[in-house]
């Protein structure tokens, strides 16, 4: 019995430096990163991975038109929002959300989705919550590594995804409670 213990020890302390090496491995060429935002009363904050551009041709080509994209790298992306939002003029309330995107050379789609904590290609159509058009635009300079950051607007702010030499914009404000 003593020994079946040692062995399983063993296998199970393996295992556990064999997950964090991968992770390490996999976060170290898309790191995580925090982009958030506190203004006029309204908090957001995604928690997501930054893939590099490395020469690759990104939209239309690594991430293709028309397809479901994770927004970023390794684990899908979340958004935790602290209060009832309007996304795009769409409701959607305080919580937490993966969030996805359909590229498009016209205009991107914005996905909530109510699954969190799984990997960003295990995405399930089934749980979306909100999806929403969304403008995109020329992005210059070039940005080397996918980011996502926050602009003010008079009624909320827009969260600006951006990578290579584009950017796509979903604008958020805070709904009013009735």
């Amino acid at each position: 019995m003593k020994r079946l213990l040692i062995i399983l020890g063993i296998i199970a302390a393996v295992a556990l430096i064999g997950f964090f090496t991968l992770r390490s491995w996999t976060k170290s060429g898309s790191p995580e990163a925090i982009a958030q935002v506190d203004q006029n009363g309204l908090k957001i904050k995604v928690d997501y991975c930054q893939p590099y551009k490395k020469g690759r041709k990104i939209f239309g080509g690594l991430v293709p038109y028309g397809e479901v994209w994770r927004t970023g790298a390794n684990e899908a992306t979340v958004v935790d929002f602290d209060q009832n939002v309007l996304v795009a003029g769409q409701p959607l309330d305080e919580g937490e959300y993966s969030l996805w995107t359909i590229p498009s050379k016209d205009g991107w789609i914005a996905i909530f989705n109510r699954e969190t904590g799984q990997w960003g290609t295990n995405y399930d159509q089934t749980k979306d919550i909100v999806r929403v058009p969304i403008v995109s635009r020329e992005h210059s300079p070039k940005a080397e590594q996918f980011y996502i950051s926050f602009s003010p607007t008079a009624n909320g702010t827009d969260m600006i995804l951006a990578w290579d030499e584009t950017e796509a914009i979903i604008p958020i404000q805070k709904r009013e409670r009735r």
